[in-house]
């Protein structure tokens, strides 16, 4: 009888510590719930802060850029550097499409005149204030195209006149029917790619002999 009324009373306790235990894991797990939750909502809000007011991350998806930046890069934009000088490369709302962000580099300057002059050999290059513009990031000889042969424009203040790297294969301010693009068009400025990890790496901006002649 005593040893039966032992063992009852070893089974309660039993019951009782596992219980115990088992609100301890329940709990346990509700705050790491939590703070797993804090953390994802920490890194979301940080990422959209981010995202809406420093940095702009954008897919590369056509070849209007290559060799410097091919289809499928990724590339970081900071939003906040407003410097804007001839060879950034910089994202921009499409002047003629609305919803749709383009990326290409800066030829044209605020006052520059551009224009186009012709070779021999039905290829052209750009000319800046009459003064050729030497760019040797272009994959090949850009091709005078019956759209552009005779273009002349002054860049307005506030502005900028921008085109591709791959000059036969981007469709930019030599076709746009808004030729510029004003700053608060712009939404960042490229800095740097961190894809493909082979080409990791800072957009340098080139030096222009026409701006250093200007300069002195």
């Amino acid at each position: 009888m005593l040893t039966h009324m032992r063992r009852s009373a070893e089974r309660r306790c039993v019951c009782v510590v596992n219980k115990g235990n088992v609100k301890a894991a329940v709990k346990e797990n509700v705050l790491d719930m939590l703070s797993i939750l804090k953390t994802v909502l920490l890194v979301t809000a940080t990422m959209l802060l981010l995202n809406g007011f420093v940095i702009a991350n954008a897919i590369i998806p056509t070849s209007s850029m290559s060799p410097t930046i091919e289809p499928g890069d990724r590339v970081i934009g900071l939003r906040f550097l407003k410097d804007y000088q001839r060879g950034d490369i910089i994202v921009f709302d499409d002047p003629d499409m609305e919803g749709r962000y383009l990326i290409k580099r800066i030829v044209g300057m605020p006052g520059d005149r551009v224009s186009f002059l012709a070779e021999d050999d039905g290829t052209c290059s750009v000319s800046v204030n009459g003064k050729k513009l030497e760019e040797p990031y272009l994959p090949e000889a850009m091709l005078l195209g019956a759209e552009f042969e005779d273009l002349s424009v002054t860049v307005p203040e506030g502005s900028y006149f921008c085109m591709g790297d791959n000059r036969n294969n981007s469709m930019d301010a030599r076709y746009w029917e808004h030729k510029f693009i004003t700053e608060d068009k712009i939404v960042a400025k490229a800095a740097f790619r961190y894809w493909p990890y082979s080409r990791i790496g800072l957009f340098k901006r080139p030096a222009y002999s026409i701006d250093s002649s200007s300069a002195s």
